[in-house]
């Protein structure tokens, strides 16, 4: 049976939220979820261009021929990575720089193509408009909640607007590996099995 508009939506939020449920687009996911000021930037921009590239992906679907869908795909939505890229340039340099080689990346992310080739090619607008919405969203807040436990056990703190705010008293030993590469993979771990958990209730 086809999904509601609001499924279509809502599904990206939890049924197939990524990273945790379809496991794609891991490497930003672990390399810049070191504070959350870097993942809601990053997940801010993959949510603009898997919205827009979705919408452009869907409107041009009837005329795109089959042999060179993937090319055509990947300039869609290396046009939107443009426009991000001179967006942050422009009004968050700091964030671009700390998110460097990540952002031309959103390129060939695999949530992206992934939804270009299995929805948007196929269906229409308004559908690939709350697909993408939906999944950036979800993307969002999987990357906002991996980088709020990392950082707080990390140092303690949030950083917002390059400012660390205080979150767990002086007396806290903090977990400094967590921010590395080793801690990336043990935190998504506890995601995930957290994740499995609650979708068997």
């Amino acid at each position: 049976m086809a999904k509601t508009l609001t499924q279509e939506f809502t599904k990206g939020l939890w049924a197939e939220i990524p990273p945790f449920r379809l496991v794609l687009g891991l490497c930003p996911t672990l390399a810049i979820t070191n504070t959350v000021e870097n993942a809601y930037g990053m997940g801010i921009a993959v949510t603009f261009v898997l919205t827009f590239s979705n919408i452009m992906i869907s409107a041009m679907r009837k005329i795109i021929p089959p042999k060179v869908r993937i090319v055509a795909f990947i300039v869609a939505i290396a046009t939107f990575v443009c426009v991000v890229e001179l967006v942050m340039q422009a009004y968050t340099y700091s964030l671009f720089m700390k998110l460097g080689i990540y952002i031309p990346l959103i390129v060939v992310n695999c949530i992206i193509m992934g939804r270009a080739e299995a929805f948007a090619s196929r269906y229409g607008i308004m559908r690939s408009m709350l697909d993408g919405l939906g999944l950036g969203i979800g993307y969002t807040l999987a990357l906002s909640t991996l980088a709020t436990f990392r950082e707080i056990i990390a140092t303690g703190s949030i950083t917002l607007y390059e400012k660390p705010i205080a979150v767990l008293g002086a007396s806290f030993e903090p977990f400094k590996f967590l921010v590395a590469a080793p801690g990336a993979f043990i935190c998504l771990g506890l995601m995930l099995g957290i994740m499995n958990i609650l979708g068997k209730k």
